[in-house]
């Protein structure tokens, strides 16, 4: 029905346009895309996985305490790659799959801060870089508050410990 309420406020000629250019628009292949993202997503976590390890066998971190620095090296790794222009390519050869979280966050920071760098570190770098990751922080900030007090109040009203 939106379609329909859409096509009220378009003229027959922009109407007959929009039937002729979705008749000559090239089917998505979305089973191929759902692969390229799961298995280069898969890649990546596996990639961390692996830093993991070796933070784990060479330096004698916990499982526990190996988590942080392999986040660090993978948004290192990520924010150097999205500098010299390799982290875009194979973005864009796998969609999806390289939003896994630390790395896309990483990239959409870094790559704020690359297109906004004539401006000047200040106001370009540093007014811009946020712009899109800004409210990943703001949700994850507000969600942890949240999940914070729920278990908060499970532990304190239930009387669980």
């Amino acid at each position: 029905m939106a379609s329909k309420a859409k096509n009220k406020k378009l003229t027959p000629t922009q109407i007959e346009y929009q039937k002729v250019s979705q008749a000559h628009e090239p089917p998505r292949p979305v089973f191929k895309n759902v692969l390229r993202a799961f298995f280069i997503g898969g890649a990546i976590c596996l990639f961390g996985q692996v830093i993991q390890s070796f933070f784990i066998n060479y330096f004698n971190f916990t499982e526990k305490t190996a988590g942080d620095p392999t986040v660090a090296v993978l948004i290192f790794i990520s924010v150097l790659l999205t500098g010299i222009g390799v982290y875009d390519k194979i973005a864009q050869y796998a969609g999806a799959g390289t939003a896994v979280p630390v790395t896309g966050f990483a990239n959409s920071i870094a790559s704020a801060a690359l297109e906004h760098r004539s401006e000047g570190l200040v106001l370009g770098v540093g007014g811009n870089m946020f712009k899109l990751a800004g409210s990943v922080i703001v949700f994850g900030v507000f969600a942890a508050f949240i999940i914070g007090l729920l278990k908060w109040a499970w532990m304190t009203l239930g009387g669980i410990s």
